[in-house]
């Protein structure tokens, strides 16, 4: 069997396809390395370099042994689906090294390359041991932090950041409880911060909801914060988190219905990281609702509710179960879950391992905020019926009056990449692209900037029955309105699009 993959570039209408053919197949995850004009793709068992300007292709193999497929199927995986090495994790270490993880049999292994070095090493918790089981990382300088499971049945899962003092989250339910983890993103918040505060790391992931299952065990939206500098406590949480902090996204369907589900995440970055917004898709959990929405939560507000917030509490109830109400008791000092700032190292405190047991243990039991995050404009910013939303990514255009308007991309799962604008608090969908004629989802949707300053472009990768690449680049003027007689131009600045899906031949 053979994989037949097909690019296409789109201009305009016109579409020019070219086709190679290759027994790799399963291409999930993807990075762009604009310092080397390449496109790395991860697939089964090889890692693709496209080159971006004429898409040549070269290829680095990255197979199972036959010792670990064995392993893998006395374990009761299949041998030729589960039992392979799928590449999961893609990151750029430095100008000449990348970090590279793939599940390898259900045995998680990770390497460095531009080619395969042969430095492998372990890969629980870096990279997940199922190759079909979502999870996220993120390379902030040299740290990988990552989030997935860390066993093989994957009942374990973890946050953790791979660096010269690892940390972890806590095995327990009230940290994280069957999570499905999304998005991951850094936010460089000790720039220009009066309190001296630390970085951050932010992340998005759906998960059974703890305070809700006195009544019924139901399914919600979180987002959830760590420090950069976290280095643990000394007796307390040692080699754990003591600044992971959580809290319930709100994103309210209009149709009445359990609370939707949070699919793909995008950080629109401002050069001011408080006005920088995170972007969000959201589906119902409910199989009888074909409603799909887009909502935005800026950073700056997030950062209110985990810094000024109350906390959740866990209380005994007459029945087995617990409770989880709103804390109203007095605060350990420093604040339980804050990074280390101006007025924790005025109390002696320059590490979180100087962090008293009583703060430590407060945000061990209590790592969950009170209040939802509300969406920053108080509800979805684009509803769509239909064809749900899959994945999103946004880009910032200057429009001839001098305004600035986040234009977002977004995928669907019948194939089609919709380009929306928000204008005066009003969504308008400006342009919807076909990607292919067969009804199947986009699931990676990147961003990418070229060395040419007006250049912007687009990646989406699909995965599913076909496996087709296109490339949609184009220069016009990309929107042109009259809003009350005002004249409003936006100039399209060209968006590559990706599409590829994958099937045996």
């Amino acid at each position: 069997m053979s994989l037949l993959c097909a690019l296409s570039i789109l201009y305009g209408l016109m579409v020019l396809p070219f086709q190679f053919k290759e027994g790799i197949w399963n291409y999930s995850t993807m990075l762009m390395r604009e310092d080397l004009d390449l496109l790395l793709l991860g697939a089964r068992e090889a890692i693709y370099a496209l080159d971006i300007n004429d898409i040549s292709i070269r290829k680095a193999y990255w197979r199972v042994t036959e010792e670990k497929q064995r392993e893998c199927t006395y374990k009761g995986k299949h041998a030729e689906v589960e039992c392979r090495n799928y590449i999961r994790t893609l990151h750029t270490v430095n100008t000449t090294t990348m970090y590279v993880c793939g599940t390898n049999a259900f045995s998680p292994t990770c390497d460095y390359m531009l080619s395969l070095e042969g430095k492998q090493e372990e890969g629980k918790g870096k990279c997940p041991f199922d190759p079909f089981q979502r999870y996220s990382s993120l390379m902030v300088g040299n740290d990988l932090y990552s989030a997935t499971s860390i066993n093989f049945l994957g009942s374990e899962p973890v946050i953790l950041r791979s660096s010269a003092l690892a940390l972890r989250t806590e095995f327990k339910s009230s940290w994280l409880n069957e999570p499905n983890f999304v998005y991951m993103d850094f936010v460089g918040e000790s720039v220009d911060s009066p309190d001296g505060d630390d970085d951050k790391v932010y992340l998005f992931f759906s998960e059974n909801a703890m305070e809700f299952e006195f009544y019924n065990k139901l399914v919600v939206s979180r987002v959830a914060r760590v420090c950069k500098g976290d280095m643990g406590g000394q007796r307390t949480l040692q080699r754990k988190w003591t600044s992971f902090l959580k809290a319930r996204l709100d994103c309210s369907l209009p149709e009445p219905s359990l609370p939707a589900i949070v699919q793909d995440v995008f950080l629109l970055k401002h050069q001011d990281w408080r006005k920088s917004v995170f972007y969000a898709v959201f589906t119902p959990q409910s199989s009888s609702s074909d409603m799909s929405a887009v909502c935005a939560y800026s950073v700056s507000a997030i950062g209110d509710i985990f810094n000024e917030g109350k906390f959740k509490t866990p209380v005994a109830v007459e029945t087995s179960h617990v409770k989880w109400v709103m804390y109203t008791g007095e605060l350990p000092v420093p604040r339980p879950g804050a990074c280390i700032n101006n007025a924790a190292r005025s109390m002696g405190m320059s590490r979180s391992l100087d962090l008293p047991d009583k703060t430590l243990q407060f945000i061990r039991d209590r790592p969950l905020m009170d209040e939802a995050v509300r969406p920053l404009t108080g509800g979805p910013l684009l509803i769509k019926k239909g064809a749900m939303l899959t994945r999103i990514v946004v880009d910032s255009v200057t429009a001839l009056d001098g305004e600035t308007y986040p234009v977002m991309f977004i995928g669907t799962e019948n194939g089609y990449v919709q380009k929306a604008v928000n204008y005066a608090g009003e969504m308008f969908i400006i342009e919807e692209i076909q990607l292919y004629e067969n009804s199947e989802p986009v699931r990676v949707l990147r961003l990418s900037s070229s060395k040419v300053t007006v250049n912007r472009c687009g990646i989406a990768l699909g995965l599913g029955n076909t496996s087709i690449l296109y490339r949609y680049c184009d220069m016009r003027i990309d929107i042109i309105w009259d809003f009350g007689c005002r004249n409003v131009a936006i100039w399209h600045k060209w968006y590559l699009f990706l599409v590829l899906n994958a099937a045996l031949q």
